[in-house]
């Protein structure tokens, strides 16, 4: 199969399948399909509730359609999988979407077709996991009658600078010619090159490394943070002070949600148990992490109490339910855990947050968001650093000079805020 012949099917279009159908949908015919028909509808009106792609960037796509109707994805040849690959309540991969898209796919897939994994997974889940969904729905035989890739996303929700073409893109396939293929077809968008795996299982164990990495090395400041409490020394302090040292790597502490550094860790330790290994730097430093929003709501108290609050009745504010800045993602928002324990504690608790969905908020933590914060409040949380936020006047919402204000994020000014991580 040449580049020139391919007919694109991308299937889920939310942070990851709409820029990438948006980008190929500029060269080559490109369906952009959904399951969800008011999201088709929406991106038929070049409308993205993500705020990934805006209407100008949709319409410059003018090979692309969408579509809701699985029988349009028949007369496609090279199907990319972008699907969620989130965890279940007890904090096992939940590979449900992914198995759902594959046997859609695979009650379509003829002789000659490719289908390219994006979403998360451990390494060899696309062969041992996948495949054999596709092989039985379709009756064709694995790298005989069809072929496999798989090429990581790379999408970072929010950033309008590391865009998807910006960001070098691994691949991979399952043999060596159609290894060729899939990287020739994605160097054909992505501007800062591709990188070539050896294998798909390669490929799958690269993205889970990097989310893993960036998690641990989080998790070792958090850590840093909950000792240096009770030291009473300021964890912001001490970063900027060893990171005067040209090797240092300086992260910084706060709430690790998302749909990728908080969920992908346990897809790989899920894969080391199963062949018999327990991980322990992974699961230690999600468990560190997973725990941040327990301190940051007892460390209120704590101070609430210190300046004479009476708890139960009290109110508060919280600015931010998204899992990070300036971006309308609320997946896996740690948030939700100040949220919840402050709850327990009595308070009256009001979030509020321009970019988020509140219907979305509503179904996913049964949290009415407010639709402006009010004032006289006893204490202010400063979860998500938004760029609206750093226009308040907190001074405004005090409760007097006993209110308590804590930033998560080390983003205001020393002068206004009691602590922060």
């Amino acid at each position: 199969m040449s580049n020139t012949n391919m007919k694109i099917a991308v299937v889920g279009l939310g942070y990851v399948g709409l820029p990438l159908a948006v980008e190929f949908g500029k060269k080559y015919d490109v369906l952009g399909f959904d399951i969800n028909a008011q999201r088709i509808e929406e991106l038929r009106g070049f409308y993205d509730r993500t705020k990934e792609s805006n209407e100008a960037e949709i319409r410059l796509a003018k090979l692309l359609k969408f579509s809701s109707d699985i029988e349009d994805l028949r007369s496609y040849n090279v199907y990319i999988v972008t699907v969620p690959t989130p965890i279940d309540g007890f904090k096992a991969p939940d590979l449900r979407p992914l198995l759902k898209a594959s046997r859609m796919i695979g009650t379509v897939l003829k002789k000659g077709d490719i289908v390219i994994y994006e979403s998360t997974v451990y390494p060899g889940c696309t062969e041992e996991d996948c495949v054999p969904v596709l092989e039985k729905e379709s009756g064709l035989k694995f790298n005989k009658d069809f072929f496999c890739g798989y090429s990581p996303e790379r999408i970072n929700p929010g950033d309008k600078v590391n865009t998807l073409t910006k960001i070098k893109k691994v691949t991979s396939g399952s043999t060596p010619e159609i290894a060729e293929t899939v990287d020739a077809l994605y160097k054909s968008i992505i501007t800062a090159g591709t990188h070539k795996a050896p294998s798909l299982k390669v490929a799958e164990a690269s993205k889970a490394i990097e989310n893993a990495q960036r998690d641990v090395n989080i998790s070792f400041v958090n850590e840093l943070a909950l000792i240096f409490d009770r030291m009473g020394i300021d964890t912001t302090d001490v970063i900027e002070a060893a990171g005067s040292k040209w090797n240092f790597l300086k992260y910084k502490p706060g709430l690790v949600g998302g749909h990728c550094i908080g969920v992908d860790p346990y897809y790989l330790a899920h894969k080391a148990e199963s062949l018999g290994y327990h991980p322990q730097v992974i699961l230690s430093g999600r468990r560190v992490n997973d725990n941040m929003g327990m301190f940051v709501a007892n460390k209120v108290i704590k101070l609430m109490i210190k300046k004479g609050h009476r708890i139960e009745g009290s109110r508060a504010l919280i600015l931010g339910i998204t899992f990070k800045e300036d971006c309308p993602d609320i997946r896996n928002s740690r948030v939700i855990d100040i949220y919840r324990e402050l709850t327990q504690f009595g308070l009256k608790l009001d979030v509020y947050d321009p970019h988020a969905n509140k219907e979305e908020v509503k179904h996913e933590y049964n949290i009415d968001l407010v639709p402006q914060y009010a004032s006289q409040y006893d204490a202010i949380i400063l979860a998500v650093c938004h760029a609206e936020f750093m226009q308040i006047d907190f001074n405004a919402l005090r409760n007097g000079n006993s209110t308590v204000i804590f930033d998560t994020k080390s983003c205001l000014s020393r002068d206004i805020i009691d602590s922060r991580l």
